[in-house]
């Protein structure tokens, strides 16, 4: 699969006189080239989804299914044409390492074709084992479950292998049946959350009445584990 060096990034072109001429895109081109960034998805989004997306990133409206589907669909798309066949929830359990749950982009059809599917609702939520985490004492099967949700605040991204094969990676939360916390994340975009909303009063008791959220300036490093 072509990876970004194969995919032409150094291939050479031919000018009119015949002398080659270098393709080699610039360390700004290449930097975040393999992020679905908030560049990207302005290009790629409907205007008004992108609005609706950008609320529900900064906190101020709550996520629906027709925003994620649209969202899904341009994230696929994307995807593919960077060489990605497959997508996962990647998260951080309380294990030390980071984990994945992989699933394919193609369904097959019951002609024995295929076609490429993601979903809102895929890229919402998954449901790894979570039967080896802390969710509290005794319980029956179907509590044993944890679920990945998708975190709106962190860009997807693609990551390569050592063969060059690309897997969009959505970051996500991962929290048992119950709502406990399962991983590193939940608690810090919690109490992100929390910090937020005190600050929100402080200011508005100072006299500030259009602020709506407080973002960290280390909050753009969440992912880092």
């Amino acid at each position: 699969m072509a990876t970004l060096k194969q995919s032409g990034a150094v291939s050479a072109l031919h000018s009119s006189n015949g002398h080659s001429v270098s393709s080699e895109p610039t360390l700004t081109q290449i930097f975040g080239s393999n992020v679905f960034s908030d560049r990207e998805m302005k290009k790629r989004l409907p205007k008004n989804t992108y609005l609706a997306l950008r609320k529900v990133m900064q906190g101020e409206a709550e996520l629906t299914l027709d925003v994620a589907n649209v969202v899904a669909e341009a994230m696929k798309v994307w995807a593919i044409e960077k060489g990605a066949t497959h997508y996962t929830h990647w998260f951080q359990p309380l294990t030390g390492k980071t984990a994945e749950k992989h699933d394919s982009f193609l369904e097959p059809q019951a002609d024995g074709s295929a076609i490429a599917v993601f979903s809102g609702k895929a890229l919402i939520k998954g449901e790894p084992d979570a039967s080896s985490f802390p969710s509290g004492g005794i319980r029956a099967t179907f509590e044993a479950r944890g679920y990945t949700a998708w975190d709106t605040t962190s860009p997807a991204f693609l990551k390569e292998d050592a063969a060059g094969n690309a897997t969009l990676t959505i970051p996500t939360a991962f929290v048992s049946y119950t709502g406990e916390a399962l991983d590193k994340k939940t608690p810090l975009l919690r109490s992100m959350e929390a910090l937020s909303r005190q600050a929100i009063r402080v200011l508005q008791a100072l006299g500030n009445k259009k602020a709506r959220g407080l973002f960290p300036p280390w909050a753009r490093n969440r992912n880092i584990s």
